[in-house]
């Protein structure tokens, strides 16, 4: 697919000190920092868990269950995010000396998303004192019900965005809810029980706890490294706040500091602890633990972040490598699967496709929908809902957005045009879930296709890249490149450097079957630079022809047996 370049432009003057080269002055500009303040990461400038609403009930709660040794049982999701929540949740309760911490996480194929009547069921058996969901429970209006009538209390921790009815827990703590006064809405999951963990401590403190049971006051620091692993992974808006959690929380990966599992998966991820970056959490680490939730059980992941012993730690990563590798062969099965309905449903028109894109196949796996309505999207850039089925009839879909359409309020409103068309429903701007009865799909796809259609133009149907201008011939060379990648944490609403250029294209080959192999020559040098591009359609790649190229692209540092390059990281391509 074709997509504009456009580049970016400010007017804002920026008061950064010499210190700062121009030309990261010039790229924070365009991300709208303008001085020196803005790209202070310390710690100190963490916004203050005070003004999260909710937070002295829920604190409450969590004093009474350690200091009556109540049983607490902690309940995530089946994602990172809720990997991440849990395992901080329960090492950080322990720590701050819980009598009993443990924690339940529900198959996705058993019993779906959230605290589920069926859900609580299966945490009697453990007679907890108090639940304490991660990452969900939100919109577990059933399931805090049914928790409460079995005389358990329930504190609830998310970050997602609630519908018109919250559930009857005995607190919730989640920046989204309604009422909530604290600045960003961006929190993760992980993210949220950080900041809760954080002010339990401070409250135990206040209390002599710590004193009176003889133990020492933990350094919640040494619990970024999890927050920064589940907040890259969920692909939530890096403003400044949770730039400051991931920088952080890289930093201790780097200095080798973090837990083992995280150190196991970077390894099996192939990736170097000590120059590890953002990217590498969001496309290396963050996969592989997503894996277990994806095909079997989230439990693994979670044991893998909870274990102490790096043997251990490394036999958990390997299997979830390994579980990965299962996921990406049923991803590009299904992906293959997919753009033949596609071809067939247009004819090879794109402009024939709908808007609102809704694919399903019977076969198809519910771990994976997700992914694949990712690819998708970004492959034909419109909303897109993957299904596969469920139980009683029902199909699970998985949707993911394009900027301009708000998935969730779009499903919100198809709901209300067509009651009885959705069974249920719930996300956020660019991703949700949903379910629907498998015979209604017809119905829900002309209405999902008529939402996008309502609310997008044609013009939003066609990808865009925002580009930071042209680098000089002397900027692409390694030391500029490794300022780039040190200058963030970048990521999702703070996006990496990407440039645009034409050059002189001297050589291309195939690599991997799938990915183009580039030696670019700068203009007016006869210094020459590796560039690649990965996934290229190869009906038009390579082309012998060509001369001249124009690129979109990343400066980035690639090592080849221990030798450091600058390598260009081509996000789209076109001839000259």
């Amino acid at each position: 697919m074709m997509k504009r370049i456009t580049r970016r432009t400010t007017n804002e003057t920026t008061h950064f000190s010499p210190e700062v080269p121009l030309l990261l002055q010039r790229i924070y500009a365009h991300r709208g920092l303008l001085g020196d303040t803005d790209v202070d990461l310390a710690l100190k400038n963490l916004l203050p868990a005070d003004l999260l609403k909710g937070l002295d009930e829920a604190l409450d709660l969590l004093v009474q269950a350690l200091e009556q040794r109540h049983k607490i049982l902690i309940i995530g999701d089946f994602d990172a995010d809720g990997a991440t929540s849990s395992a901080l949740s329960v090492l950080a309760l322990r720590r701050l000396g819980a009598a009993s911490v443990n924690y339940l996480v529900p198959n996705r194929f058993e019993y779906g998303y959230g605290l589920t009547p069926e859900i609580v069921a299966v945490a009697e058996q453990q007679s907890p004192d108090l639940i304490m969901t991660v990452d969900n429970g939100i919109s577990s209006i059933d399931g805090v019900r049914a928790a409460k009538d079995a005389g358990i209390k329930v504190l609830v921790t998310d970050h997602h965005l609630p519908a018109q009815q919250l559930p009857g827990a005995d607190a919730i703590v989640n920046p989204n809810q309604p009422g909530c006064a604290f600045p960003s809405k961006n929190l993760a999951g992980v993210g949220v029980a950080f900041y809760l963990m954080t002010a339990l401590r401070t409250r135990l403190k206040q209390l002599g706890w710590f004193q009176r049971q003889g133990i020492s006051e933990p350094n919640m620091a040494d619990y970024l490294d999890i927050v920064a692993l589940g907040t890259v992974a969920d692909v939530v808006p890096l403003d400044r706040n949770n730039r400051i959690l991931v920088h952080h929380g890289l930093a201790r990966m780097r200095a080798g500091r973090c837990r083992p599992g995280i150190k196991a998966l970077v390894e099996v991820a192939k990736r170097r602890l000590s120059s590890l970056v953002a990217s590498d959490l969001g496309f290396a680490v963050g996969p592989r633990l997503n894996a277990a939730g994806r095909l079997t059980d989230m439990s693994k992941g979670i044991e893998c972040l909870l274990v102490d012993d790096p043997r251990l730690a490394a036999q958990y990563a390997g299997a979830l490598d390994q579980l990965n590798f299962e996921r990406k062969g049923i991803e590009g099965d299904m992906q293959q699967q997919a753009l033949a309905a596609l071809k067939q449903l247009h004819l090879g028109q794109e402009s024939e496709l709908p808007w609102g894109m809704c694919i399903y196949k019977r076969d198809w796996h519910q771990g994976v929908i997700g992914i694949l309505a990712s690819r998708i999207k970004e492959r034909f850039h419109r909303p897109t809902i993957a299904f596969a089925p469920a139980d009683g009839g029902e199909i699970k879909g998985s949707a993911r957005s394009i900027p301009g359409f708000h998935i969730r309020d779009a499903l919100d409103a198809v709901a209300s045009r067509h009651p009885g068309l959705i069974v249920k429903f719930g996300g956020h701007a660019m991703a949700a879930g949903l379910s629907i009865r498998e015979e209604n799909l017809p119905s829900f796809q002309r209405a999902f296709d008529a939402e996008a259609r309502r609310l997008l133009s044609v013009d939003d149907l066609t990808g865009e890249l925002h580009s930071d201008g042209e680098l000089s011939e002397s900027d692409i060379d390694l030391p500029v490149a490794q300022l780039l990648r040190d200058a963030g944490p970048w990521g999702q609403g703070f996006p990496e450097p990407l440039f645009d250029g034409q050059f002189e294209l001297l050589d291309q080959r195939i690599v991997g079957e799938k990915h183009l192999k580039l030696s670019i020559g700068l203009p007016g040098t006869k210094r020459v630079v590796d560039a690649i591009a990965f996934n290229v359609d190869l009906e038009k790649w390579p082309n012998p022809n060509l001369k001249q190229i124009y690129l979109a692209y990343r400066l980035d540092v690639n090592e080849f047996r221990g030798v450091q390059n600058a390598q260009l990281m081509v996000e789209h391509l076109e001839p000259v």
